[in-house]
């Protein structure tokens, strides 16, 4: 990849929401927006290899979009006499009031969060706009047919620009009905930075999981202290601050993903660590009082449990089952079953977690990481040719490049004579 393209690449990954953002402020038009930023980096493609990487590749493509949207608001407006669109050319008027926060990726994140689409409409559309995500990567972490997410996407944006929903954050009074949407949204944009599936995609992207945070962190300072919404987005930042503190030792030189038991913990982020236990304490604390804690909080405990741990055999698996067990109450789902399957696998045998697993094959048959359990578990019980066509399936269906290296080193293993024990959650 020469300079140029690499430059591009980097200034999509780093700015594409900003970029996008900027232009739904301006143009109230989701797929304005997304349509001339992609021309605006598809010209930057073609011409910095020629005119040289311009001093600031962010601005330049700003500006190129902005005028690429003015362009085609004139055509248009010639074309279907949209008076409307044509006197916001010469609009020098202040704009309106944005809401309770200046910060254009937020408000873009409330527009694609609106009540009137469906929750995966929002967290769909939101993924796209503002995670810069492609239709196919979405589709995968939906479990679904990329035409069914394409034409998912679609419809909301239509139904944004029909209904005419602002562009801006609810007033504070309107937050809490709001903020779980944005909360699901913004933690499936950490998780796909944290795992990402595209295949030309680096096995980590710090840029997703840096905004997932930073975005995070405004929510929280949005919403009322004491209240439940306020415990939840700690509860979440908490989860992806313990999350990112790992990310330097998830990830080995040749470019496999390590498993949580064979991290170097020295290697953690210890301020990220810090803050993250910081915030989870603070919620235990008030989950003694008359506070219940919710599903972020929860999962914010289990992984301060994991992370507390000097060494992976020192891991308190007694209080990560109880805390899934917490979890299943109130957010019953195959994937939070899986998961206490594992804790379970540890803390009982793998003969109950891989029985627990295996409950859900009808619902999680398209999902790697329900294939990646078997397999686990299955070699742990001395059953090579079940774990190897385990391993196989969760190849199959793994996005994520550094997970399929780990996944095909795991199976080649299957030979060995005497194979080691393995301890649960992956990364």
């Amino acid at each position: 990849m020469s300079d140029a393209a690499a430059e591009v690449a980097r200034i999509h990954r780093e700015e594409w929401a900003r970029i996008v953002a900027g232009l739904a402020r301006r143009y109230g038009d989701l797929d304005l927006a997304e349509e001339t930023a992609a021309e605006a980096f598809a010209t930057a493609v073609e011409r910095w290899p020629v005119d040289g990487v311009p001093p600031n590749p962010g601005g330049w493509i700003t500006t190129t979009a902005h005028r690429k949207a003015i362009d085609r608001l004139r055509r248009e407006a010639r074309r279907h006499d949209k008076h409307h669109e044509a006197l916001m050319l010469q609009d020098d008027s202040p704009p309106n009031p944005v809401g309770a926060v200046e910060d254009d990726r937020l408000r873009l994140v409330f527009t694609c969060c609106h009540p009137a689409l469906s929750m995966e409409a929002r967290v769909a559309l939101t993924l796209r706009i503002v995670g810069g995500l492609t239709v196919p990567e979405i589709a995968h972490a939906f479990l679904v047919q990329e035409t069914t997410m394409g034409q998912r996407i679609s419809r909301a944006k239509a139904k944004i620009k029909a209904a005419r929903i602002p562009y801006r954050v609810p007033e504070r009074e309107d937050l809490p009905g709001r903020v779980a949407g944005v909360l699901a949204v913004l933690y499936l944009i950490f998780n796909e930075g944290y795992l990402a599936s595209g295949e030309q995609s680096d096995p980590i992207r710090r840029d997703l999981t840096g905004e997932a945070i930073r975005l995070t962190r405004l929510m929280r300072e949005l919403l009322p202290e004491g209240s439940g919404e306020h415990g939840e987005a700690t509860g979440l930042l908490a989860l992806m601050l313990l999350t990112e503190a790992r990310a330097a030792a998830r990830v080995s030189a040749d470019g496999e993903l390590v498993r949580l038991d064979e991290q170097d913990r020295g290697a953690w982020d210890r301020a990220l660590l810090e803050e993250g236990l910081a915030l989870v304490r603070d919620r235990m604390n008030a989950a003694r009082g008359a506070h219940s804690p919710g599903r972020y909080e929860l999962l914010a405990a289990i992984n301060a449990v994991h992370v507390s741990a000097p060494d992976a055999r020192d891991t308190d698996w007694s209080q990560i089952v109880a805390l899934y067990g917490l979890l299943e109450r109130i957010d019953p789902n195959p994937i939070v079953t899986l998961n206490k399957a594992i804790a379970v696998a540890e803390f009982d045998s793998p003969e109950v977690g891989l029985a627990l697993a295996e409950r859900l094959a009808d619902r999680l048959e398209g999902y790697h990481a329900f294939h990646t359990t078997r397999a686990e578990l299955l070699r742990r019980l001395g059953r090579s040719g079940d774990a190897r066509a385990a391993y196989d399936r969760a190849i199959e269906l793994a996005g994520n490049t550094a997970e399929v290296a780990h996944l095909i080193r795991r199976r080649g293993q299957l030979a060995a004579q005497h194979d080691t024990p393995t301890n649960g959650e992956a990364s």
